[in-house]
């Protein structure tokens, strides 16, 4: 890259960050993500109860001083549940995000850079994926290959990846037809130092943002997963499965076992979803 095109983008970045820096959707949501995270991180360390612990003589306790989200039909202490229980989908989700943007960085830049019949096979390949809902892949992978975090987490980093690899494409397809590809060419770089070295770059805003974006699917699906039973199993406290195991308390007038646990998945997708919009917001700018 050229000296003067790597001072553009310099400059680019910078107004980037100075955009995000004022942008009050994105430092909202930076909030409430970084809030579970040190739920994630530290939550055992001061939750009032042990999450596991049963005491059925308190079973389906309301909110009270003692038990502020109230306790679940096992007696257990919700509030303590919910705070450990941003753990597990904020172990799962965000792993699986990184291995979707890893897969869909590397086979957006072979299809965009070298186009043709690579090109040609995993474009068939997106469509196809688009048919069919992220849940249902996973569901049929998790049957066939057993239940477990690694299945998870690789299932849904496949599936979103072949969908990133259409919002990398587009980005390379802009950028290989600048003037420092061509310079780069005539120094007889190598496709793979052109690709990683002069192009990604260049194109890692667009990847951050479908990054967020999909780190949003990614809790939802993981979420989803554990509700339905294909998930984490019990007695963990994962917001999904706690869900699935009181929701029926519900029709009983119990619900605070389940309110709280979905007002926590609801704020988690909200707050990255505020970052997604920030981000969006300071690239437009």
């Amino acid at each position: 890259m050229t000296d003067v095109a790597a001072a553009a983008h310099q400059s680019r970045r910078q107004e980037i960050f100075s955009a995000l820096s004022r942008s009050s959707p994105f430092l909202t949501g930076m909030s409430i993500v970084l809030f579970w995270v040190a739920c994630t991180l530290f939550g055992r360390q001061f939750v009032p109860y042990d999450p596991l612990a049963e005491d059925i003589l308190n079973a389906l306790g309301p909110p009270s001083a003692e038990h502020w989200f109230g306790t679940d039909q096992l007696g257990r202490d919700i509030f303590s549940r919910v705070i450990v229980g941003s753990r597990d989908i904020l172990t799962v989700a965000p792993l699986a995000t990184i291995l979707a943007t890893v897969v869909g960085t590397v086979l957006g830049l072979i299809t965009g850079y070298f186009r043709g019949i690579v090109d040609d096979v995993v474009s068939r390949l997106i469509e196809a994926k688009m048919a069919i809902p992220s849940v249902i892949i996973a569901l049929i992978a998790i049957v066939a290959l057993g239940t477990s975090e690694i299945t998870v987490i690789i299932v849904i980093g496949l599936s979103f990846g072949i969908v990133m690899a259409r919002t990398v494409r587009s980005a390379v397809l802009a950028e290989r037809e600048l003037d420092y590809i061509a310079a780069s060419k005539l120094r007889h770089e190598n496709a793979a130092h052109i690709m990683f070295i002069e192009i990604l770059p260049n194109i890692l805003p667009p990847i951050f943002v479908e990054s967020t974006v999909r780190l949003g699917y990614a809790i939802f699906a993981v979420a989803t997963l554990s509700f339905i039973g294909f998930g984490l199993q019990p007695p963990s406290p994962d917001w999904g499965l706690s869900i699935s195991t009181n929701y029926s308390m519900i029709n009983g007038g119990y619900w605070w076992t389940v309110l709280f646990d979905a007002s926590a998945i609801a704020t988690l997708v909200i707050g990255v979803n505020l970052m997604a919009d920030g981000l969006h917001g300071a690239l437009d700018d």
